[in-house]
């Protein structure tokens, strides 16, 4: 039996589930500047994917599409970074949970259940994590070629659970 928050028995409860093919970084930023577009206050967002996939540069792209102020950078020793919008959008919580070992409890000092109804909140390394802070959740699964190589190439896996993703076009943000 699989454990209740396993990237396997998440993928099977999904609402939504879209596969996109992302070639270069740069096309991963403008990735999270689609999905951006389909966010609003409330939302969390889980980037997954092994140290150097784009969660970072993906969390970039959404940040320029919700019109943020601040350059996003990854959070890994500040462990969470707010990027207030400069557009009357919602801000930007962008939280590294990589080196909390805990789950929900050990991130409960960052207030994030304080911050997400008025945010839109991404927790990369979240699985496991903070999934019970909403049942309303996408995961952003990113998977990029093994071994020693430049190879840019990444398979992007967007799984929407929850009425909240219940009748958002994903596929729309790959576009």
């Amino acid at each position: 039996m699989e454990a209740p928050h396993s990237p396997a028995a998440e993928t099977a409860a999904a609402r939504v589930l879209v596969r996109l093919s992302v070639d270069s970084p740069e096309e991963m930023q403008n990735l999270g500047r689609s999905l951006a577009k389909l966010l609003r206050p409330g939302d969390l967002v889980m980037p997954t994917g092994e140290l150097g996939a784009g969660k970072t540069t993906l969390t970039r792209g959404l940040g320029e599409g919700l019109g943020v102020r601040g350059a996003v950078t990854s959070p890994t020793f500040v462990i969470a970074r707010v990027h207030p919008s400069l557009t009357g959008g919602p801000a930007l919580v962008h939280v590294d949970a990589y080196r909390l070992g805990g789950g929900l409890d050990e991130m409960e000092d960052l207030d994030l259940d304080v911050s997400l109804p008025e945010s839109v909140v991404v927790v990369e390394w979240g699985d496991g994590k903070v999934e019970d802070l909403s049942e309303d959740r996408l995961h952003v699964v990113i998977d990029r070629v093994v071994g020693d190589t430049d190879d840019d190439r990444r398979t992007v896996t967007l799984a929407g659970y929850g009425a909240r993703w219940a009748d958002v076009d994903l596929a729309a943000a790959g576009a």
